[in-house]
């Protein structure tokens, strides 16, 4: 697909991050754009972004408020998007919403794990079965599902647990690489590809506290659990530091994930669209990301040791913190 004008695409999680940025940039290429988040305020601040040019005439923006893990939602959204955008068709899906957190068997709740496990994976599967339908309508259609290093890298470090997040990651890659296949048996005009983003710069850190718990505030749990990482990560007084304290660092490393990240949301999204016209189905998002798949690949013995994390982070400019 090597021009997105007079196109209709589907994004989940629209109102922040990667999603608002694919937004802005497919409107601004005369592309129709259907967005769902949980946040209305958050959509509706993505659609004004988009409005600031003047749009062509007849081009829709449309906002719907969505939680892409309940099939349910995702099929109300479907069942607007016809109405208010007047088509039975789309041709371009990405599958972009997630979150993090609930990332220990051990010390976070079956309920945290499955919430992360459940929009992460359940949002892409349920949003191919969900959309498909209006794919197969279209003369031509592409499917981008958004994995991430931890699709092929399951840790962000010795000092914290991930699973339910590389869990969910690690099912969206393998999930579109075999519906790649399936496409090509059953419908050729679709495509599909899967992205594996490194270290953007979103407010995934915030909104995934705000999903989990209803707030950007730690939890007394959660802060328990950031005097561990911490202290696992060298920090030196941890056990003295008042709660505030801890509260304020969480804060900062929120803002530091967001604002000093290598590669911004805006960056990432031109290399996902520059992907989806140049056909490729493996779509690496930054310099990390293309340095740790080779990493991983020469050496996937070695990945989860600390000495491997360790160098890799000092090579990138991670912080270990």
């Amino acid at each position: 697909m090597k021009d997105f004008a007079g196109k209709t695409a589907v994004i989940t999680g629209g109102g922040t991050g990667m999603g608002r940025e694919l937004a802005r940039q497919l409107v601004a290429e005369g592309c129709n754009v259907a967005m769902c988040d949980v946040s209305a305020e958050a959509m509706a601040e993505t659609k004004r972004l988009c409005e600031v040019e003047k749009l062509p005439q007849g081009l829709r923006i449309t906002t719907h408020v969505a939680d892409v893990s309940i099939e349910e939602q995702l099929q109300r959204f479907r069942d607007e998007l016809a109405e208010q955008q007047a088509t039975d068709r789309i041709h371009l899906l990405f599958n972009n919403a997630g979150i993090g957190g609930g990332g220990s068997l051990f010390t976070n709740t079956r309920e945290q794990w499955e919430r992360t496990f459940n929009i992460c994976w359940g949002g892409v599967y349920f949003g191919v079965r969900t959309f498909l339908p209006m794919l197969m309508k279209a003369d031509e259609a592409h499917i981008i599902n958004t994995s991430s290093v931890n699709g092929f890298w399951a840790s962000v470090g010795m000092g914290v647990a991930h699973t339910a997040y590389s869990a969910a990651k690690f099912a969206v890659k393998g999930f579109s690489e075999a519906l790649m296949n399936d496409l090509r048996l059953n419908a050729p005009h679709i495509k599909c590809s899967v992205v594996m983003p490194g270290h953007i710069g979103t407010s995934i850190v915030s909104n995934s506290r705000k999903v989990q718990s209803g707030s950007e505030r730690l939890s007394g749990n959660e802060i328990a659990q950031t005097r561990v990482r911490l202290k696992a990560n060298g920090v030196e007084g941890v056990d003295q530091m008042p709660d505030e304290q801890i509260q304020a660092l969480a804060a900062e490393r929120a803002r530091v994930f967001l604002e000093e990240a290598p590669t911004t949301a805006a960056q990432a999204a031109k290399i996902i669209l520059d992907g989806v016209k140049a056909g490729k189905w493996r779509i690496l998002v930054g310099e990390d990301a293309n340095k740790l798949d080779e990493r991983v690949r020469r050496d996937p013995e070695s990945a989860y040791t600390p000495e491997f994390f360790k160098s890799f982070a000092e090579e990138v400019g991670w912080r270990l913190g």
